[in-house]
């Protein structure tokens, strides 16, 4: 069953989808906007991939990498669904990544690509909203461009590993202001969730909680304040954010 985590009078609750309503762990059914929304499981360490999709390195006149290119997320930067992430003043381009999340469910180091689903909870949604004015280079994304707070929505749901038969064949899309501005499929990584939960967990231990955020599909447009993005993957959910004026 997939769950998500609210806040509602006040506390932190968890929550199902029941009959189009939410229905919390305390018995109460209510309505997806009468609670706030936060990321589904609360992040541990965040890995997250750049460049994982080879459409994507072309389009912004990258080389795809010979190995993974990850770095690190701290916790003030996610949000959760129907949150707001502001815009910077002065950035000319500021654009969404849909991307699959991997939630960790249990400590590992060393592991086989062979053992890597085993060590997998569950499935979420992440916009890695970035902000391209600011990057520094191709193989650094700086701590301003992928940093900044609440720029990363993260749910609404995590989806058991067990309802997802095959990840690595998932579509993903993405609306702005209802029209499909991004279309891809997690079959086109260049390197897969085994390959990276074994690259990973090679030189760190991988704990509970921790997520891995695999990169993006081609697909990327700028997207101006008041702008509401919509990133969907089939089977694991539909994540929404708006787009706000910083401060």
């Amino acid at each position: 069953m997939k769950t998500a985590r609210v806040q509602y009078n006040g506390k932190v609750i968890a929550a199902a989808e029941k009959n189009g309503l939410l229905l919390l762990e305390d018995g109460s059914a209510v309505k997806e906007d009468e609670v706030i929304w936060l990321p589904p499981v609360e992040p541990g360490t965040v890995f997250a991939l750049g460049l994982n999709y080879a459409d994507h390195a072309k389009e912004l006149d990258f080389q795809a990498p010979s190995e993974p290119l990850v770095f690190l997320k701290g916790r003030s930067t996610f949000t959760g669904h129907l949150g707001k992430t502001p815009r910077p003043e002065g950035v000319t381009y500021m654009h969404y990544e849909c991307e699959l999340a991997v939630v960790i469910g249990k400590q590992g180091k060393n592991i086989p690509r062979e053992e890597a689903y085993d060590y997998v909870l569950g499935y979420t949604v992440a916009n890695d909203y970035a902000f391209r004015d600011l990057l520094e280079n191709y193989y650094r994304p700086n701590l301003i461009v992928k940093n900044r707070d609440a720029s990363t929505p993260v749910g609404p749901w995590l989806v058991p590993a067990e309802d997802i038969p095959d990840p690595m064949n998932l579509v993903l899309r993405t609306y702005v202001n209802g029209e499909l501005t991004q279309e891809g499929s997690t079959k086109d990584m260049i390197f897969d969730i085994p390959a990276l939960i074994q690259y990973l967990s090679s030189f760190m231990t991988l704990n509970k909680g921790d997520m891995i955020l695999t990169g993006t599909p081609k697909g990327s447009v700028d997207t101006p304040v008041g702008a509401e993005v919509v990133t969907e993957i089939e089977g694991i959910g539909r994540l929404v954010s708006t787009v706000v004026r910083e401060g």
